[in-house]
């Protein structure tokens, strides 16, 4: 389904766009604004963002149009069709899933962008996205499209991630924000067949459904080529973003445009998931004698037995993995 808007309109915006204050003529610079919306996020609660969020961009005059998916995989594909149509401002509406599939369809099979002068705009609808919490964007759809206005962009990094797919098979893809092998992805894959009515309560809910019964593993972990650890992991966390599971600080050094990605290794008792928890909350977990830190740009990690993958919450099967960090290869909207 294809709808929106087009014109030139005046809206009253402020200096720190969010309404009020001097009226202006607004426009995007980089041209008319696609909408890939997950009506689905958060039990739907993105079909009554949208509404929100067609009307606000109304009144900053931002010509669009709006992308509905119907199924998984389909913002991956509306992507990437739309940007070899000529759209370069992309606008992922939804939540962490919506913009992991965005992203694969900004960049090819090799890594590369598709439209090298194509922007990545995030409206947060539904569920709640992690992913925008590193760079201070508003979760509020309305305060959010605010900042699709204006020509602020960021170079940011995006990850890589071979895997093993749900038969066996060799498979890659792209993820934003984080990935995980171990107890993280086990709690993921659990939250992803709870209601989405529970919204970012999901996570904490399988967690805890996930803990009495899950086994650790043993784990070796190369960083650029070289071992690093090898030993128990009950959960491996690689970062290129600080957020994830519904507001966890769970990576308080990333930078996702340094060029290289943050691994945690959580190698104590499953039991300090659940005690430092509010310590992740806040980003205070580290140091800890029980996370080993490492850094590189290129992650491999090899378990004695399949742990489950995932990488934005997205489940991706189970297995070893290697992770390799694309430099400054998207621009956000900011």
């Amino acid at each position: 389904m294809r709808g929106g808007g087009s014109g030139v309109a005046r809206g009253r915006i402020s200096p720190d766009g969010c309404g009020g204050g001097q009226t202006l003529a607004v426009t995007s610079p980089f041209g008319r604004l696609c909408l890939v919306v997950n009506p689905r996020a958060g039990g739907r609660g993105a079909e009554g963002s949208l509404r929100r969020i067609v009307r606000v961009l109304g009144d900053h005059g931002l010509d669009h149009d709006v992308e509905l998916t119907a199924a998984p995989g389909d913002a991956t594909r509306i992507a990437r069709r739309r940007l070899e149509e000529g759209c370069r401002f992309l606008v992922a509406v939804g939540g962490d899933g919506t913009v992991h599939e965005v992203v694969n369809g900004m960049l090819d099979e090799g890594g590369r962008p598709v439209a090298a002068d194509a922007v990545l705009g995030v409206v947060a609808a539904g569920s709640g996205c992690d992913y925008i919490r590193t760079f201070g964007l508003p979760s509020r759809p309305a305060r959010a499209v605010a900042r699709l206005v204006g020509e602020a962009v960021a170079r940011v990094d995006v990850a890589r991630i071979g895997y093993a797919d749900a038969t066996g098979r060799p498979a890659a893809r792209h993820f934003a924000n984080i990935a995980e092998v171990g107890l993280g992805a086990s709690t993921a894959a659990r939250a992803n067949r709870l209601p989405r009515l529970l919204g970012q309560g999901r996570y904490l809910v399988a967690f805890w459904a996930v803990l009495p019964s899950y086994r650790p593993g043993s784990a070796r972990i190369e960083v650029d080529g070289t071992a690093a650890y090898e030993g128990r992991a009950v959960n491996v966390v690689v970062a290129n973003g600080r957020y994830f599971g519904g507001g966890m600080h769970i990576s308080p050094r990333s930078q996702p445009s340094d060029g290289v990605l943050e691994v945690l290794v959580f190698t104590g008792r499953k039991t300090d998931s659940f005690t430092m928890l509010a310590k992740v909350y806040r980003g205070r977990h580290v140091p800890h004698r029980g996370i080993v830190e490492l850094r590189g740009g290129r992650i491999r990690v090899e378990a004695e037995r399949p742990l489950d993958v995932e990488a934005d919450g997205e489940v991706l099967g189970a297995g070893d993995v290697t992770i390799e960090v694309l430099p400054s290869v998207l621009t956000l909207k900011v």
